[in-house]
């Protein structure tokens, strides 16, 4: 099956949020000065689906082996990633603990962050599908009202906003009709351990929708018309977990944009269907630093892992089920007063 979809078919999807350098320290190696940045995850990740605008800003000191590592992803429109000068670009240091689930920040320098955000290009404001990555919530906002055609709004967030931001937070999602965050996050933000009851307490906030991610051990989806969970795919090469949150909210919502998980926008079987595909994304993103593996990644692989994680899902309890044909369909065939007749299958 595709995963880009044509053009016609495609709804204008952009993502604001950080494009940074990152400094790495994992029990597999150490990686110096690495492209990172949430807007440049979900971009690279959205971009197997379609086009995607990115709005961001960089200072001067961005390298411009990091601007090539961009333009290779094709379907990213940088016209919207601002280099502003006598600025310095943000930057992010973290170290893995053994197990990999873990890690400690060793260094953050905001630098261009602190400063007023980029603007947003005006052929950027027919956007349908808008992801509102991690930043301040009120920064978040009014990156919001620059897109007035609008369809879906999510928006992703963490604890030092539900710390230091919550009116803004708050506010924020009476606008949006999804939000993406960890489990931690959630029982930071509601006080509630149990996931599923925290993120039902958000859904009284406002938004349609929360999606809860849990590492490894997968993500719920929490709807106004269901509950959904997803297991993690097994992974057996996981190199620096930097950045998997971020590719899978862009295979979500590339998948969205295109119409490769339906077209009902924010509907609880389209929000299913996308997760499974930035499930798939983000565990070929875990099996290198930075954006490698997702530089060589190929679309055939994409649909090769997506097929096996689906078949990995079905479970068939072998029991059978009886169909019974219908009396109308019983006149037809024998006339009036003859018996049905019965006939057991197997359940596919």
């Amino acid at each position: 099956m595709p995963i880009a979809k044509t053009k016609n078919n495609h709804a204008n999807l952009v993502v604001t949020g950080t494009v940074g350098i990152d400094t790495i320290d994992a029990p597999t190696g150490k990686a110096e000065s690495v492209l990172g940045g949430s807007c440049t995850y979900f971009s690279a990740a959205a971009s197997f689906f379609g086009p995607v605008r990115m709005v961001a800003a960089v200072g001067e000191d961005f390298p411009s082996e990091h601007l090539a590592t961009l333009d290779h992803f094709r379907s990213i429109d940088t016209s919207g990633l601002e280099v502003r000068k006598g600025s310095k670009t943000f930057r992010w240091g973290g170290k893995y603990l053994a197990n990999m689930d873990h890690r400690e920040t060793t260094f953050t320098d905001l630098n261009v962050l602190i400063e007023a955000p980029p603007p947003v290009p005006q052929h950027f404001r027919d956007s349908k599908i808008v992801f509102l990555a991690n930043m301040h919530p009120g920064l978040q906002m009014g990156m919001l009202e620059q897109f007035p055609k609008r369809v879906l709004a999510v928006a992703d967030t963490m604890d030092l906003w539900i710390s230091n931001a919550r009116a803004d937070l708050e506010k924020l999602l009476k606008k949006v009709d999804g939000l993406v965050l960890n489990y931690d996050e959630a029982e930071l933000f509601t006080g509630k351990r149990n996931p599923v009851a925290a993120a039902r307490h958000i859904l009284t906030m406002g938004p349609k929708f929360v999606v809860v991610k849990k590492g490894e051990h997968g993500a719920l989806l929490i709807h106004r018309d269901g509950i959904g969970a997803l297991p993690a795919y097994p992974a057996e090469k996981v190199i620096d977990p930097t950045g998997a949150g971020d590719s899978f909210a862009g295979g979500m919502m590339g998948a969205i944009a295109s119409g490769e998980a339906g077209t009902k926008h924010g509907s609880f079987d389209q929000i299913l269907r996308a997760l499974a595909h930035g499930t798939i994304i983000a565990s070929f993103n875990i099996e290198s630093f930075s954006l490698g593996r997702l530089k060589t990644l190929k679309k055939a692989e994409i649909v090769k892992r997506h097929r096996e994680y689906l078949k990995m899902m079905r479970v068939h309890d072998g029991a059978t089920t009886s169909t019974v044909k219908p009396k109308s369909a019983a006149k037809k065939s024998g006339g009036a007063g003859k018996k049905s007749k019965i006939k057991a299958k197997p359940r596919r």
